[in-house]
This record gives C-alpha cells, structure tokens and sequence, in this order.
C-alpha cells in the first residue's frame, strides 16, 4: 500500500539527493564519504559491466583457468599458449585481477582468484560464457530489442524450438546442439532442486523437457527406489537413452519422444519435473504444458517447478534484469513472480501451492503444487 505523504518525500529525497551540490556534499562529508564512494564504484561497475563480462569471456576461451589449475604462471610463460604478446597477455591477466578472477602470486605470478577458482571444475559455466556471445550481439543496441525493431535475433536463431510450433522441424543436429548446452548448465539445479525437496514418498517421477537426462540421473541416483521416465523431442530422447545408460540407469529409465505442445504427456508418474522449461515460453505456451501435465498427472500427483523466478528478494538481478532481457533476446518467455505461476497453476487445476527454500534461490527456485 502507497501512503500519499510517504511518496511526496520520496519524490522530494529525490530531487534532492539528485543533485550535483548534495552529492558534493555526500562525497566530503565524513559520516556519508564512505557510502557516495561505494555508490560510486558500485554505479562504476554497471557502467562497465560489458568490459567485466568480455575479460571473463577472454579468459574462458583461452582456458586459461584450467592452464593455472596446477599452479600460478607468469604472463611471459602464458604469453605464447594464449597467441598474443607478453605486453597484451599481462594487460588482460591484469584486468582479470581486478575483477577477482585472478589474483596475484608474489611479483610477476598469477594464480586463480576467487571467482575464478569455480570454473575448472564447473564446464557448464564455461559453456555458458561461450553461449553469451550471441546475448551482447543481440543487446549491442537494446532499445531497438526492446521496441520490437529487430528482426531475427542470435538467441532467437539459436533456441528455435521456445517459440516453434513444431520444434523437432529444427533438425536433430541443432537439437542436440541445445539439448547439449542446457545439460552443460544443469548440475547445480539439480542438486539444489534435490536438495529441498525429497522424493522417498514417490515412485516414479517423469522429467518433462528433461533433455539428456541431466536431473534425471541425479535424482535416480539419490533415490534408487524410484521409477525414471523423460519426454523430450525425438532427437533429445536418443541421447537421453544413451546417456541414462551409461549412468547405469538403463533398466529404470523409460524415454519418450514428442512434441509438448501437441502431443499428450505417457501417463504413470506420480511427480512431474519441470526444470526450467515454464520460464522459456508465452503464457498461452506456458498453459499449454501445465494442462498437459496435469492430464497425465493422477488426482493428489505432484507437480516440481524449478527456474528462476522473478521478484525474487536479493536476486533481483538475476531473474527481472539478466533472464528478462536473455528471454527477450531469445523471443519467447518471461520469468514471473511467484503469484503469478500460483495463479496459472490454479487455472492448469493444481491446488496446495507452495513455494520450497532452495539453497541459491537467486538461480534456482522451487515450487510444488498437487493435481486437484
């Protein structure tokens, strides 16, 4: 609720605070020096976030984190692996310093830092910083994206099947391409996801859109009394075959292949797994899937969604700015605040609706609800 009086000093703070002779003062005062300098470096850093983001980008292609697994390099010894003079590789090793991917080992040394200590052991950040590359081609002018002035975008080239009627028409090669993408970037979810909520009182649970099999395996894995079952595109199921055999899942596992807009979901599951998939499509698509899943759900059967959400307190970043203009780029999709994918659950005939504490809410959120 919005009180009148409340709002008028707000829009008089404002004013005030807007202008150059109050930031002057703020940035001399002693008591506030310390809270303009840090709202300086902090408005600094969207400033240059672009700069921050191709550095990391560098530096994945190059592997060069993997280069320092073993130990810290100068830049005159990393130099020739990474094609470029001893004067460009310590440029870029520098600014790789100052945004905490790496840090300095003595004088002339450099070893991992502390955001950089997670790549080696993570591909599917890597492949993740590679796939953005498409995402800066498609924002290198963001109002004409945002108007509607673009026409084909990267994204939009790339994730054909969001916004396809029929998505298997892409051809398995770039099926796979994708499939393979999404299970690079899937690990944490999944262990998350598995993490907050327990799957001992179920018996079969069905991944839908579940790609080669990533969640899946990790959820067959901690819970061996469950029945495994995955719908996907025909050309995603035959390698999700392959791949939950070669987890030695083979004989749990059931594949089935088909299109999730048109074709009707197997029946069995008592759960129903959604990993990211409600947040990649329209609300027409998004309906679609949650009806479909409910018809092939019993009454009392569960419903798991797990995607970033919007609104999500402290994560803001992450789900209104970073997902709602991938999304936008991509053309299909939006994050939504949980009231609203309470409120199409409850059209889709779910009921007892309720958000789970995750671990990283601001990349995984989790929400069950009951078939009515």
């Amino acid at each position: 609720m919005q009180f009148p009086f409340i709002e008028h000093l707000r829009n008089r703070r404002d004013r005030w605070m807007s202008t150059p002779e109050f930031q002057r003062w703020a940035a001399d005062f002693p008591l506030t020096r310390w809270v303009a300098g840090r709202r300086a470096r902090e408005m600094f850093d969207v400033t240059a976030g672009f700069v921050y983001s191709q550095i990391l980008y560098a530096c994945v292609e190059l592997e060069l984190f993997d280069k320092l697994v073993d130990g810290p390099l100068t830049a005159a010894e990393l130099a020739d692996p990474m094609g470029m003079s001893e004067t460009a590789a310590d440029r870029l090793l520098r600014a790789a310093v100052a945004v905490d991917l790496l840090e300095r080992r003595g004088a002339d040394r450099f070893g991992l830092g502390r955001h950089g200590i997670a790549l080696p052991g993570n591909p599917g950040i890597a492949a993740m910083v590679k796939h953005h590359r498409m995402l800066y081609q498609d924002l290198a002018d963001p109002l004409a994206l945002l108007r509607g002035e673009v026409g084909q975008t990267q994204l939009g080239r790339y994730w054909s099947y969001a916004g396809s009627v029929d998505p298997a028409a892409d051809g398995d090669d770039r099926v796979a391409e994708y499939s393979t993408l999404m299970t690079a970037s899937t690990g944490f979810v999944a262990e998350d996801t598995l993490d907050a909520y327990s799957l001992r009182d179920h018996k079969c649970l069905m991944d839908v859109g579940g790609g080669e099999g990533r969640f899946l395996a990790q959820a067959g894995a901690r819970w061996p009394h469950l029945d495994l079952m995955l719908f996907d595109l025909p050309a995603v199921v035959e390698r999700a075959e392959l791949s939950l055999a070669q987890a030695g899942l083979g004989d749990r596992a059931r594949v089935v292949g088909g299109n999730l807009k048109a074709d009707p979901l197997p029946k069995g599951a008592d759960i129903i797994s959604l990993v990211r998939v409600i947040l990649d499509h329209n609300d027409d698509g998004a309906m679609v899937i949650l009806r479909a899943v409910r018809a092939a759900l019993p009454e009392g059967g569960t419903l798991m969604i797990t995607e970033p959400m919007s609104e999500t307190p402290g994560a803001e970043s992450v789900g209104d700015a970073y997902f709602g203009l991938y999304l936008l780029a991509m053309g299909s999709g939006r994050t939504r605040p949980p009231r609203e994918l309470k409120a199409m659950l409850r059209a889709a005939r779910f009921d007892q609706i309720r958000l789970v504490r995750t671990r990283r809410p601001l990349q995984t959120r989790l929400m069950i609800a009951k078939a009515a």
